[in-house]
């Protein structure tokens, strides 16, 4: 049985700012509340091979593993799987971006099957995703947000500076 999981949100941004705010690897550990630590292993145009390293869980544990990720900045897509995939028989992720309104829709979608030797079975990944990604995505809005009102106001005081 393979798990599949399907989260986005809206987030009041340019769809060119949260393209480069979520893409920009090695902020990850600021943006996500989750990552202790990225390191880019190897990057060659639009594809970037890097390790990931979690706070410690609840049991004291630090997960970490090896990830490649190519993104598509035409269409706003963003394909990625687990090279090293630890408790995972398999993991693939898509992210897409949406204009939506005035805003931005970032959708994650994930595949994947958990080894029959992980800690937890697929169905109980599906439930730990699901409950941890709506977290993720709503601290990245936050910051993201956040960001977006910084550069308009920036932005604002240099046009009405140059303005004079």
């Amino acid at each position: 049985m393979n798990g599949h999981t399907d989260n986005s949100i809206w987030i009041d941004a340019d769809i060119e700012i949260v393209w480069t705010i979520t893409n920009d690897l090695e902020s990850w550990p600021n943006l996500f509340t989750e990552y202790a630590a990225v390191e880019i292993l190897e990057a060659r145009e639009n594809t970037f091979k890097f390790r990931l390293t979690m706070h410690p869980d609840e049991n004291g544990q630090v997960w970490s593993w090896v990830s490649e990720r190519t993104l598509d900045p035409v269409n706003h897509k963003v394909r990625a799987y687990r090279v090293e995939t630890g408790p995972f028989e398999f993991m693939h992720i898509e992210w897409t971006y949406e204009t939506e309104g005035t805003g931005t829709r970032m959708r994650w979608v994930q595949d994947f099957r958990m080894k029959p030797t992980a800690p937890v079975d697929t169905p109980g990944m599906v439930q730990r995703i699901n409950t941890n990604t709506p977290r993720e995505q709503a601290a990245i809005k936050e910051k993201v947000e956040k960001a977006a009102r910084e550069a308009a106001a920036a932005s604002a005081t240099v046009a009405a500076g140059s303005a004079r």
